[in-house]
């Protein structure tokens, strides 16, 4: 079980903070930060650099969290916030990925959820710093708080927009 739960932290939580390695910098296919800021303009978002950098930070630094074991439960909770937001996006596509679906970040959420609720095992951070385990009660409060920040995040930072974003598919790799 260790080993399922390292590899499945490591994975999970870089692919979170590469994709808000992304959203600021031109790494790993990157825009930059002003494409961030497109991005999120284009969605609908105010803020600006604010927003890109926020959304940026939390899922770099969420990510590396998980990818470690360290503090999982808040790290749990932030890239479920950040996901929570990229689903709402990508609600009016419908689940599927290829048509620009929330299918990815709803993976995300859930996963982290499972974390959230099993633990980062006994390979990681959490437990070398004495920290595990985490009570059970504290799953359903990671869930409800990521979940929730990611809700009200939507609805204080978006402004609904007057002609919706026009849908481009994404190219399919298989």
């Amino acid at each position: 079980m260790n080993t399922g739960l390292l590899v499945l932290r490591v994975i999970i939580g870089l692919l979170i903070a590469g994709h808000g390695v992304q959203k600021v910098s031109f790494r790993l296919g990157g825009r930059g930060l002003r494409g961030g800021i497109q991005e999120f303009r284009d969605d609908g978002f105010r803020g600006g650099a604010l927003t890109a950098l926020a959304a940026g930070a939390g899922q770099i630094g969420s990510g590396l969290f998980l990818a470690a074991g360290l503090l999982t439960p808040l790290a749990a909770t932030a890239a479920m916030g950040v996901m929570t937001v990229a689903l709402t996006v990508k609600w009016r596509h419908g689940l599927w990925v290829q048509n620009d679906g929330y299918e990815y970040p709803l993976v995300l959420i859930v996963v982290t959820a499972v974390l959230s609720a099993t633990g980062p095992g006994d390979w990681s951070l959490d437990a070398r710093l004495g920290l595990l385990p985490w009570p059970a009660w504290w799953a359903p409060l990671v869930v409800a708080a990521g979940v929730g920040s990611g809700l009200l995040t939507r609805l204080v930072l978006h402004r609904p927009q007057r002609h919706p974003r026009p849908h481009r598919p994404q190219e399919s790799t298989s």
